[in-house]
């Protein structure tokens, strides 16, 4: 699995606290792993997002994300609070 990060992604992951930083660098970690992890409650997302998956990172820390040729190829969108990213 390739896994790409976008500029806004970047951007927000800055702004991060260092405990929540160290906790999205386990989780991306385990996702790359494993991307159907049942912790990271990876699924697919409706609406304006509807071509994009998210996966948690804590209770409220979600990464948005969009997957090609079947997890081949990840680019990380995004990163913050439920209010954040959607």
């Amino acid at each position: 699995m390739l896994i790409k990060f976008h500029k806004y992604f970047e951007k927000s992951f800055k702004k991060l606290s260092p405990h929540v930083k160290k906790k999205t660098l386990l989780a991306i970690d385990k996702f790359s792993k494993n991307p159907h992890d049942k912790s990271l409650h990876n699924h697919q997302l409706k609406g304006k997002l509807a071509e994009k998956c998210a996966f948690s990172v804590t209770n409220d820390i979600r990464i948005i994300f969009q997957e090609y040729n079947n997890y081949t190829f990840i680019i990380m969108l995004d990163i913050g609070t439920h209010n954040q990213v959607y």
